[in-house]
């Protein structure tokens, strides 16, 4: 019975697996564009509802992987993001002269490495999940390799990320030499007993690899220049999926570790945190570049999600899964119309801010599409993204962080004007430079119809957020 319950928790990797496995020997068989993006959809369908079922199941856990709240919390995230970024792909990849259906293929193997990511509670799992989760990315990104940004955006992202792997391996010997243990539990039983020098260090060589995968400064500087080369359904997916599976593990780590609240390191934390929130805006205002310009967002982002670290106590865990929740669908929605009016594939993506210019004269509902979410990524009342800072200031001000609070406060402001100037841009007249523009029929494609959703639920989640409250406060007993 026991081994029963062991195999119901996995059946949402297993899902993602197979649904993996079935594309790969349909492109072995024939390749069919249309039905892999079908069998691509329909398998994260049935695994994000397979996902929400064990999550309604007692706690589980294995050796090498635990499935709890938290775990559900961050699956739902993780494929409803994938799913979005397949749905994006069907309509991006149509133009594309090469093979089509591997993209499918590697965003799958990405998904089930997250999966495996945000339930791992050994640094064994924890390694396999990341770089399950990381190297489909470098294909991805480097797909339309034709185009020499894309290959060069896959390169780049290939010799970092290996660069941050080598300092997380590093840190895992080093805490494995100070504790003589690997599981989670045996770590912060053996570093509560004595943290010691070998443990700090290692403590600090893994918040640098997880730091790279996350943009924290000054290991952001990879960020701008990949989302701007990658296919947009892989930018999608590294600005949604990917950040949220990383972010996940470092809460995990971070709250449950002691070393984590050493003084020193916890400083340090502090630093980041505000330099991350004021490099990621202010390098925003010199962006001409739409896709670099929420490269650069999403940095700042993530420094407002560090100070849930940072506290670490009462309504940190609800603040950053409620943050998370704002953050993805925002961003998806801003991708996703960056995808749009750059599919199908016709070479570099509409990603110049000239491409936008005079866009609601030509296509007024996805120009809305797009202002509903840089508002909301301004945090803009009313919209989900207002709720988020809110949370996030509110917690600040509570444990009288007031650097941290001054920070975001200064980096919204900052931010607040290069989205305004975005939001100008889409209502100019339109000029008479070369344009990109969606296909007529966007709205009634997958694709469209998954960005006004997600637009619409930006406006919902701002007006009435407490079904996503009361999720995130089911995270806090999960976490503490």
């Amino acid at each position: 019975m026991l081994k029963l319950s062991y195999l119901v928790a996995f059946v949402p990797i297993i899902l993602v697996c197979a649904t993996a496995v079935t594309v790969m020997l349909g492109i072995a068989w024939r390749r069919q564009h249309a039905v892999t993006a079908i069998v691509t959809v329909v398998g994260l369908n049935l695994a994000l509802v397979t996902a929400w079922l064990v999550g309604q199941a007692a706690i589980i856990t294995t050796p090498l992987l635990v499935f709890d709240d938290l775990t559900l919390f961050a699956s739902v995230l993780i494929l409803t993001a994938t799913l979005a970024c397949a749905t994006f792909c069907h309509v991006y990849l149509e133009g594309y002269p090469g093979a089509k259906e591997e993209f499918y293929l590697l965003m799958l193997c990405a998904a089930a490495g997250g999966l495996v990511l945000v339930a791992s509670r050994h640094l064994a799992t924890l390694f396999l999940g990341l770089e399950l989760l990381s190297m489909p990315l470098y294909g991805m990104l480097a797909y339309t390799f034709r185009d020499r940004r894309s290959l060069e955006s896959g390169i780049k992202y290939l010799v970092l990320s290996a660069a941050a792997t080598a300092f997380l391996l590093f840190g895992m010997a080093l805490l494995y030499a100070q504790t003589g243990r690997l599981d989670l539990s045996g770590l912060i039983s053996g570093l509560t007993a004595s943290t010691g020098v070998w443990g700090l260090a290692g403590a600090g060589l893994m918040l640098v690899g997880l730091g790279f995968k996350l943009s924290i400064v000054p290991f952001h500087l990879w960020t701008p220049d990949v989302y701007e080369g990658g296919p947009g359904p892989a930018a999608t997916f590294l600005a949604t999926a990917s950040k949220v599976a990383v972010f996940v593990v470092v809460l995990r780590l971070m709250l449950a570790a002691p070393v984590f609240q050493e003084r020193w390191l916890h400083d340090v934390l502090t630093t980041l945190a505000l330099l991350t929130m004021l490099v990621g805006n202010l390098l925003a205002l010199l962006q001409s570049n739409l896709k670099r310009l929420l490269g650069y967002s999403s940095i700042a982002h993530f420094g407002y999600l560090l100070v849930a670290l940072v506290v670490g106590t009462g309504l940190a865990v609800e603040t950053a899964c409620l943050y998370l929740v704002t953050y993805m669908i925002t961003t998806l929605g801003a991708f996703g119309v960056v995808t749009l009016l750059s599919s199908p594939y016709t070479g570099e993506d509409a990603s110049a801010l000239h491409h936008y210019r005079g866009l609601f004269w030509r296509r007024p509902y996805l120009a809305a599409v797009l202002t509903v979410c840089l508002l909301s990524l301004a945090g803009i009342p009313f919209t989900a993204g207002f709720i988020g800072k809110f949370y996030i200031i509110a917690l600040g001000v509570d444990a009288q962080r007031w650097w941290l609070v001054g920070g975001i406060i200064l980096g919204s402001v900052v931010g607040l004007y290069y989205y305004l100037r975005v939001l100008v841009t889409l209502y100019l007249v339109e000029p008479g430079m070369r344009r990109r523009d969606a296909t007529n029929d966007w709205g009634l494609r997958a694709g469209g119809l998954v960005v006004i959703g997600l637009a619409l639920l930006v406006l919902l989640m701002g007006v009435y957020p407490s079904p996503v409250i009361e999720w995130a406060e089911a995270m806090v007993i999960a976490v503490l």
